[in-house]
């Protein structure tokens, strides 16, 4: 562990960081032959040498996958809580351990090739953006990004600084997308129009109201880097490590947690960029027989939205999206016997065309065919190469394109794919959102969400809702000083 005295950057160092990061890749150093893979070369070395951020948790299982490749090297170890670390950083005592990820990026980038962010969403961003300006290739949990604008930001800078991307939607990588894609591609269920994803979560807390009982920061985190580009509020009991997603300073909900992994197939399968419109109807929560709740901090405990996409190369026109969670779920189809699993149960996903349908599971996992019976008489020539291991390959298989440098080899949700997916997840969470500056109903009391009872229309280009400005305060968010990097460009 560093010392306490290099707890923080100098006031000066710190400052350069985060306000000029952008010039970083201007001004590099001599370039280490860790980095030449993200600069478009060959390295010359055959193993990838990591800085994760974000330790526990998940990211204590990414770090093991990447590991399990055989091929990488886990070098630095960044955590803002040493309890949920020490798990991590026994099992890779010659780790260098920091708690801060500017400072670790600021003192160690000519010693590490690449960079996993597994923070809550509220950071992954910043870390995210810091570590591509550097030129490291990164791997970035689900959802990529908090808010819209950090989403297309991070899909235009792998471009710019021509680094190896994925996202943690480990699913992309299954059998079962791929599967779907050749049903489709050879008109197996003719034009989808309509799709349905669903998920049984929240199964954290959602719809309530912020806690007023400040409690006493336990010695092993850090409170002020967990929060970090996130309003500075006291600290609370059971917000940390897995609560916060319930909550829009931090998380995204259900949508961001199993979003990515549910829509990712509609948007292979359909090649489905960025939404049109959108629209939403969420629960309500009960507080007396005179007054639902209206708690804006939280995010409601169910939602079902309706998104809109745009004709691709792939449909014959617009594409109808719905989205439900809270254990919501769309109509049972008639081609699905009775007593026949619809998706996993809890969660799936069904494609609807004009010949047909299919559905699959959570991951994208155990494509079939409606009705179950036709998943016998079906045959269609493998089009798309697997990837070996599935979902458990989808880590090595971002080792290996970051060994072979950029454009070198095919990933499953690099971040030109992970982006819109993502941009279409926070567009949805808008309409979810709806507006939380309170304002008096005309008759009796409490307070409404005005923009939840409009379709929210969406200008891709200028990256704003163009018929309800108010929530336009969403797409992009202020940081708190000191934890963004200044402009993101």
């Amino acid at each position: 562990m560093m010392n306490e005295k290099d707890k923080n950057l100098p006031d000066n160092s710190r400052r350069d960081f985060l306000k000029n990061t952008a010039l970083a890749v201007a001004g590099f150093m001599i370039v280490p032959r860790h980095v030449l893979g993200g600069r478009g070369f060959v390295a010359p070395s055959d193993r990838l040498t990591i800085a994760s951020i974000g330790v526990g948790g998940k990211g204590e299982s990414d770090i093991a996958n990447f590991f399990k490749s055989g091929k990488a090297d886990i070098a630095y170890l960044c955590d803002v809580d040493e309890k949920r670390a020490a798990k991590t950083v026994g099992n890779f005592p010659k780790a260098k351990v920091y708690k801060d990820w500017r400072q670790m990026l600021d003192k160690e980038s000519k010693n590490f090739d690449a960079v996993s962010v597994s923070t809550p969403d509220h950071n992954h961003a910043v870390a995210a953006l810091g570590a591509m300006q550097l030129g490291k290739h990164v791997y970035v949990q689900k959802p990529l990004t908090h808010d819209l604008y950090e989403a297309r930001v991070l899909t235009n800078a792998a471009k710019k600084y021509k680094v190896v991307t994925q996202m943690g939607n480990q699913g992309a990588s299954n059998d079962g997308v791929r599967q779907m894609m050749e049903w489709y591609d050879d008109g197996i269920i003719g034009n989808v129009h309509t799709i349905y994803s669903w998920t049984n979560r929240p199964v954290w807390p959602q719809g309530i109201p912020w806690s007023t009982n400040k409690a006493e920061v336990p010695k092993t985190l850090d409170w002020d880097l967990w929060l970090g580009t996130a309003p500075q509020k006291d600290y609370v009991e059971k917000l940390v490590p897995f609560n916060w997603r319930g909550w829009w300073d931090y998380g995204t909900g259900a949508l961001g947690d199993m979003g990515c992994h549910l829509l990712e197939a509609p948007f292979r399968v359909l090649d489905l960029q960025y939404v049109s419109d959108v629209q939403a109807s969420v629960g309500t929560v009960y507080v007396d027989e005179f007054k639902q709740g209206y708690f804006p901090e939280s995010v409601p405990p169910s939602s079902h939205v309706t998104m809109t996409f745009p004709k691709t190369n792939k449909t014959k026109g617009p594409v109808v999206v719905h989205w439900m969670d809270g254990g919501i779920q769309p109509e049972r189809p008639e081609e699905l016997g009775p007593n026949e699993m619809f998706g996993d149960g809890g969660n799936g996903t069904l494609f609807i065309g004009t010949k047909g349908k299919m559905m699959c599971s959570t991951y994208g996992a155990n494509a079939r065919l409606l009705p179950l019976s036709k998943n016998e008489q079906v045959k269609v020539k493998q089009k798309y190469a697997r990837v070996p291991g599935q979902a458990e390959g989808h880590y090595a298989q971002w080792v290996e394109g970051c060994i072979a440098g950029y454009g070198k080899t095919q990933l499953s949700s690099p971040f030109e794919i992970a982006g819109p997916l993502t941009e279409a997840l926070c567009m949805a969470n808008l309409a979810i959102r709806g507006y939380d500056i309170r304002k008096p109903r005309t008759t009796g009391t409490g307070f409404t969400y005005p923009g939840r009872y409009v379709k929210l229309l969406w200008d891709n280009q200028n990256m704003k809702v163009t018929n309800f400005d108010d929530v336009n305060q969403f797409v992009r968010r202020k940081y708190r000083d000191g934890f963004g990097v200044g402009e993101l460009v």
